[in-house]
């Protein structure tokens, strides 16, 4: 079972979810030329919190995940709302085949980090892109490992801007910038810290 699967069914009740997307979707509507002629694809949806906030601003949405859990209560989330738009799909890049649609518009929040290859999947993101479209790319600051517990040991501990940014222009991105989308506080070992959550925002080279 994956993770998630367990996470699923609770994940909508923490509130600190939902700032965190209402406040990256706030800096992608800001750093991003978002309208409802775009065709976007998110990776990593989960029960599709981020995308359920952009929803307004885009023509059509395609939610990946390879949760079963997460795209059940996703999916339920979809039959309810009257929203025609939005569409979820059970998809792991690691291991399977890329949509064979463009996309004008690919965005992310807090996966990265879980993904081992930084690089392949950023040219995967690119490959999914028509070109000059946009990438949008939530996650980590580096840290010491404090988020997920340093027993954990199957994820990246936050990013390096500067080194992040380096793979984004290896990968066939231009116009790359960072901005501070949110400080997520979070109690570890008996302290409450903050991490910071950067927005990259990157368009693909022409």
């Amino acid at each position: 079972m994956n993770k998630f699967d367990q996470k699923a069914d609770t994940w909508d009740e923490n509130p600190v979810h939902f700032k965190r997307s209402k406040a990256i979707a706030k800096a992608i509507r800001n750093r991003a030329p978002l309208s409802q002629k775009m065709k976007a694809f998110e990776y990593g949806s989960g029960t599709g919190l981020l995308s359920f906030e952009l929803q307004p601003d885009l023509g059509s949405i395609t939610m990946a995940d390879n949760s079963e859990g997460m795209l059940e209560v996703l999916n339920e989330k979809i039959s309810k709302s009257e929203a025609s738009n939005l569409r979820a799909i059970k998809l792991d890049l690691t291991e399977d085949n890329l949509p064979d649609e463009p996309f004008d518009l690919v965005y992310t929040q807090m996966t990265l980090h879980h993904i081992k290859d930084t690089e392949t999947i950023l040219q995967d993101f690119c490959d999914l892109l028509t070109p000059d479209g946009y990438l949008c790319v939530a996650d980590l600051d580096k840290e010491d490992g404090s988020f997920h517990g340093k027993d954990v040991t199957d994820v990246h501990r936050g990013f390096d801007r500067k080194r992040l940014a380096d793979l984004m222009r290896r990968a066939g991105f231009s116009n790359i910038s960072f901005t501070t989308a949110f400080n997520m506080e979070k109690e570890t070992d008996g302290i409450t810290r903050t991490f910071p959550i950067f927005l990259a925002v990157a368009q693909k080279q022409a």
